[in-house]
């Protein structure tokens, strides 16, 4: 058997003192100005008394208990129950992983010790329900388990599991045993308890005490006859309350809706059995008395006898003692029955009869369709009677002619004689007609969003109301004056004729001109559709890029609208014809005239319109738009103007349709360098598909016959060179037979003179390669090309040995350096060995050439790997993002081109803010220039002479600030129109990012933008290279947040900060009211104790500054859920914490003698107290040293103060510490 001791500050305080008659509160006594006796103070010890008598305690009667958030438990295992029993190596065994694994789990603190007896004690501290949670689960896992099973009850079950399982969970925490119930359809009554014996025991005796406490209730159920219920619960439950309040039983008697005869009465047995006598007297009293009449009232009646809630039979059994029975609501019947004694059934009756005619129901027969004007606009005409008569219910039935009425009979006849005076002004002055439209024609009826019908409703002073297409009703019905319902009726009919007469026409319109006929602002299409009023022409929505324009309307309307529209059409479509002319730029000026003169002239002569190239475009071409005829004429008036301008030429040159291509080669470049090279003439092919085959050449005359000399010259070789052979390769080999920098193909192209294509990567035929030349030419190059890829088809395997020491720069990267050898040499593939092997063989598998060139490619890697130097410059940290670029474009540009690996230093914020330039501080320290600061130090790794070259292109990118002084007259030349000459300089000449953007953002959000020591804002900044500046404390507007850049990481910045404050916006803030003295314990050491929180639960938490109004105010901000959870988990830590200060300030008023905890200073032990005065210090009343006969020690007597020898005068100190010698 094992025992428990419990240790707790309850136990200690009663065993350490013995105060019984006075509690202490506070430490403060009732009257502060008492003194205590010396008796009291000083209580002498109790004197021997008799054998077996207990003596009473001295500290008085009672002490008032201390609760203890943290409680000691200590129980022992025997030997023979203990499931491990291996001692050899205790404390290192299976029993302390147990316990390590408890205390885990439970956060309780467990220490374990060997008894003499080789039994096992457990001491377990923590909180009362890790106590006990650990103390279960040591005992199922340390102590060996037995099991019994205890029959009680079926009944009894319940009570032992108690609501929700909270008893029986109870009772196995204090048992520390395993209690299994049975399920209540389980017939069995076996209750099986399972661990120690001791554990047994306890739940075994505590389970037999519930059932025995369950023997002496009873449950009875009197079946007695419905009737006579109500005489048992009297008026308004009052008797049968009262029968339980004087028998302690409780008794149920089911509700009057509850066809039940059963009263069932519960409690101790007596109780129950003294109810029940009551009970029956009750029944059989009124069975015997009582006589029924029955009598008949109207259905609709019966409510106002019931009354609400049936207090109205509750007042007539109260006021007479007849119960009132009346029949259920879904019963047909109208027959009441009154039981009650004879005498007093007559006032019974009267009530019954007065309840019933107390309230009128009455109808009122009304048009159907008058009923929303009997009501009136937002229910005036019905407000008006209500509020003169508010005890009359007036209810009106959609579909019925008729009105009811309900509430006392005057105020019901007042009502409808109001109600049939409106009724009959309505039908003099109101009239309703009703026609049958087809469906399909109830939206044309409405117009677009109701202006048809609701012209109507103004005009004619009518309503109109036209069904919903869910009720499928072809009926639309007319109300209102009878003027003017006949005309409204009129109209409706002849818009349906019209609409039954009208036909819809489908115009197929090219959607590009669909704009320009409905054209700015509708105005178009509006002059249109004023000249057709009674066509409605529909355009397709933009988006579905439809030709069908719809018109709807009378026949000959539409026929002549649609006329119209397709003159119109035609006229665009001969309009729109468009041509380029090529003009020389530096005529485009002449071309406009001073003050745009001479094209508005032009345009206006010839109806047609002209387009001219922007002033910082390339391009020399001037479009022309309009009638083709127009155009033409246009072109040959702007020619006229540069032939005038210059010695122009215009000449026709014939060369066969199929070399124009060829001459005009991709994309133009080999036309557009005959016409750079010829003085910028103008060549024009004929257009695409055409059969012609002239080509016209313009421009100065010398430079034209150059031009077409080069021409005909170019189109004489194209015939001659034009031979064409094609041949198929793997698109692996293609690079390695093109070659390094184009290294292969270029010494077949210069032995045969062939030209070579490869296909791209957009081609559809990868593996077609196209050789054109002369004949014998492409026929040579096609052998060599085919003995090349006849080599590539021979796969060997070969191998060569690399030092370990470079393997890392071929597989670093993912094996960038390796992708790129198989790329380039015919998808040869390059094995090293695993990390870690010490091997130097390097394996190499693919065609027999494409090996031999990577094998060669590797050596040449390594030697530059070998030959690679360090070389360092210096360059100021605040350019390093600068040289950069957009995402390091720059530097990857240097690293590519130069073959080398550029390392720049990790940034020094903290030095950030103090550097400056020498323009800006004023001077320069000349030993900065000798010891450059390691922030600023790049490492550029890799040949020595690419090294120095890639050195000079990073010093290059340095960013420097050169002052030009420009006159103030001459800027707005400098900006260019609409900012395109200053725009172009800085695209050219790659200017400083200087875009900004501004983002407004309330200045209570700043801070969480910036984040803890800038983290959040520095990271905004470095993901998208950007610089943010917030406003001062003294800008006008603090809401402003500026950020510049490039333009697309500013706007990318931008969105990045609008998202953070969306998600900032969805979080709410909720004060907390936390005592003070809880703040410190909160916030933990450095504050490491409330991080942890905010971490825990996303979460920011905001404490009182020192000296706050509110210093109990916590902020708490979050997401609604987080901070609900971080909130209750403050209060769950301010209740802890505030209990344990509670238990410290009782203990330690315990430690205090009375007279300081009542002398107001708190026992604070100084020389003065509260109030400024000496402290009296401890005093007591009756003390033996006040007694008369009580003589005083004399103090200079050697007789009653003994000497112990002659005093020794302490040695001397010096100020300065011990002397030193």
């Amino acid at each position: 058997m094992s025992s428990v001791a419990v240790l707790t500050p309850e136990s200690f305080a009663e065993h350490r003192s013995g105060l019984k008659d006075q509690e202490i509160i506070g430490c403060v006594p009732e009257d502060e100005a008492y003194i205590p006796t010396y008796l009291e103070a000083f209580p002498p010890l109790p004197e021997k008394g008799a054998p077996g008598e207990k003596a009473a305690p001295a500290w008085g009667s009672k002490i008032r208990p201390i609760k203890a958030s943290v409680i000691t438990q200590v129980f022992h295992v025997p030997l023979e129950e203990r499931r491990y029993k291996d001692n050899s190596q205790f404390g290192e065994g299976e029993e302390a992983k147990v316990c390590l694994d408890i205390m885990q789990r439970t956060e309780a603190h467990i220490e374990l010790s060997l008894a003499k007896d080789q039994g096992l004690s457990v001491m377990v501290t923590g909180k009362v329900d890790s106590v006990m949670k650990a103390r279960k689960e040591i005992v199922a896992r340390l102590q060996t388990q037995a099991s019994t099973a205890v029959v009680i009850p079926k009944e009894h079950h319940r009570f032992v599991i108690g609501k929700n399982g909270e008893k029986l969970q109870e009772l196995e925490l204090k048992t520390a045993t395993k209690v299994v119930v049975p399920r209540p359809d389980d017939p069995s009554a076996n209750i099986r308890i399972a661990g120690t014996k001791e554990g047994i025991e306890k739940a075994r005796h505590e389970i037999l005490l519930i059932s025995a406490e369950q023997d002496k209730r009873a449950v009875e159920r009197l079946p007695l006859e419905k009737a006579f219920h109500p005489f048992i619960s009297g008026p308004h439950n009052r008797l049968v309350q009262e029968l339980s309040q004087e028998t302690g039983a409780r008794i149920s008697v089911p509700p009057t809706s509850l066809p039940k005869d059963e009263i069932v009465v519960t409690g101790e047995k007596e109780a129950v059995a003294l109810a029940l006598g009551r009970i029956r007297a009750i029944y059989d009293d009124k069975k015997r008395k009582t006589t029924t009449i029955s009598v008949e009232v109207k259905k609709s009646q019966h409510k106002y006898i019931v009354g609400p809630k049936g207090n109205t039979l509750q007042e007539i059994l109260e006021a007479t003692g007849v119960s009132v029975e009346m029949p259920p609501l879904d019963s047909g019947s109208e027959t009441i029955i009154l039981r009650g004694e004879p005498d007093e059934l007559g006032p019974a009756l009267t009530q019954v009869y007065s309840k019933a005619k107390s309230v009128m129901v009455m109808d009122v027969t009304a048009p159907a369709w008058l009923h929303r004007f009997i009501i009136g606009k937002k229910g005036q005409n019905i407000g008006r009677i209500t509020q003169q008569l508010p005890r009359v219910h007036i209810e009106f039935t959609d579909g019925e002619e008729r009105i009811n009425l309900e509430g006392p009979t005057e105020e019901v006849q007042q009502a409808q004689a109001q109600i049939q005076e409106i009724i009959k002004d309505l039908l003099v002055r109101m009239d309703y007609t009703e026609v049958i439209v087809d469906q399909r024609f109830h939206r044309h009826l409405i117009g677009k969003n109701g202006t048809n019908i609701n012209r109507i409703k103004e005009q004619y002073k009518v309503s109109v109301r036209i069904p919903q297409d869910s009720e499928r009703s072809s009926l639309v019905r007319i109300e209102g004056d009878p003027k003017g319902v006949q005309l409204a009726r009129r109209e409706l009919i002849e818009m349906v004729q019209r609409m039954e007469n009208e036909r819809t026409k489908d115009l197929v319109v090219e959607h590009k001109f669909h704009r320009t006929i409905i054209g700015q602002k509708g105005e178009k299409i509006k002059e249109v559709r004023d000249k057709f009023p009674e066509v409605i022409i529909n355009f397709p929505d933009p988006a579905q890029k439809s030709n069908v324009v719809q018109l709807r309307g009378p026949k000959s309307e539409v026929e002549k609208c649609a006329k119209f529209l397709q003159k119109m059409i035609a006229d665009l479509i001969e309009s729109s014809f468009s041509l380029s002319v090529p003009i020389f730029k530096q005529f485009h000026k002449n071309i406009i005239g001073k003050g745009g003169a001479n094209i508005k002239k032009i345009r206006e002569e010839t109806n047609t319109k002209i387009d001219l190239p922007t002033e910082n475009s390339n391009s020399e071409m001037i479009a022309i738009t309009g009638k083709k005829g127009n155009c033409e004429a246009a072109r040959d008036r702007i020619l006229a103007i540069q032939r005038e301008l210059a010695n122009i030429k215009e000449t026709e040159v014939t060369i066969p349709a199929k070399l124009h291509n060829s001459l005009i080669g991709s994309k133009g470049c080999l036309v557009r360098a005959v016409m750079e090279e010829c003085g910028g003439v103008h060549i024009h092919f004929p257009s695409e598909g055409s059969t012609s085959d002239k080509v016209t050449i313009r421009g100065p005359a010398g430079e034209v016959e150059k031009a077409k000399k080069q021409l005909l010259q170019l189109a004489e070789e194209k015939q001659v060179n034009n031979f064409t052979a094609e041949l198929q390769a793997k698109p692996e080999y293609h690079k390695f037979l093109i070659g390094r920098g184009g290294a292969n193909v270029r010494r077949v192209r210069d032995r045969t003179g062939a030209r070579i294509i490869f296909p791209s990567t957009d081609d559809p035929e990868q593996e077609l390669i196209t050789i054109v030349g002369k004949e014998e030419a492409v026929r040579q190059a096609q052998n060599e090309l085919e003995c090349l890829i006849k080599n590539l088809d021979d796969v060997v395997e070969d191998s060569m040995d690399v030092d370990v020491r470079h393997h890392r720069h071929f597989v670093c990267r993912r094996g960038q350096v390796l992708r790129e050898l198989a790329e380039e040499y015919g998808s040869v593939a390059v094995s090293f060995p695993r990390t870690g092997a010490n091997s130097q063989r390097v394996s190499l598998k693919g065609a027999k050439d494409c090996v031999e060139a990577a094998k060669k490619r590797i050596r040449e890697i390594i030697k530059d790997l070998e030959s690679q130097v360090s070389v360092e410059v210096t360059i100021p940290q605040r350019y390093h993002r600068a040289i950069m670029g957009p995402k390091g474009s720059r530097i990857q540009h240097i690293t590519r081109e130069h073959e080398v690996q550029i390392k720049f230093p990790e940034r020094d914020d903290a030095n950030a803010g103090q550097e400056a330039s020498p323009q800006e501080s004023g001077h320069v320290c000349p030993d900065a220039e000798l010891v450059p600061r390691k922030c600023d130090v790049v490492a550029i790794l890799g040949r020595a002479e690419k090294c120095e070259v890639a050195k000079a292109a990073l010093l290059a990118l340095v960013p420097i600030t050169e002052d030009v002084e420009v006159s103030n007259e001459l800027h707005r030349y400098v900006i260019g129109q609409k900012g395109s000459g200053i725009r172009k300089m800085m695209e050219e000449y790659e200017a400083l990012r200087s875009f900004k953007a501004t983002v407004s953002v309330e200045p209570k959000f700043h801070p969480k933008i910036i984040g803890r020591k800038g983290a959040v804002v520095s990271q905004i900044r470095k993901d998208h290279d950007v610089n943010i500046q917030f406003p001062d404390k003294g800008d006008e507007q603090q809401d402003l947040i500026v950020v510049s850049g490039y333009e697309g990481n500013v706007e990318e910045a931008c969105e990045a900060i609008r998202q953070l404050v969306a998600e900032l916006q969805e979080m709410v803030s909720q004060d907390v009211p936390l005592d003070p003295r809880t703040h410190a314990r909160i916030i933990g050491a450095r504050g490491k104790a409330i991080r942890k929180l905010m971490e825990e639960f996303k979460v920011d938490i905001r404490f009182p500054p020192p000296g706050s109004d509110e210093p109990d105010k916590v902020t708490v901000t979050g997401l609604p859920e987080t901070v609900d959870n971080a909130v209750e988990h403050l209060l769950n830590l301010e209740d802890e914490y505030l209990l344990s200060m509670t238990e410290t300030e009782r203990l330690a008023a315990y430690m205090k003698p009375p007279s300081r905890c009542g002398g107001g200073g708190g026992g604070t032990g100084g020389p003065e107290d509260g109030t400024g005065t000496p402290a009296k210090g401890f005093v007591v009343r009756d003390a033996p040293w006040n007694a008369a006969e009580y003589k005083a020690l004399d103090m200079s007597s050697a007789d009653d103060f003994l000497t112990f020898g002659k005093a020794v005068a302490p040695k001397q100190r010096s100020a300065w510490g011990p002397k030193k010698f």
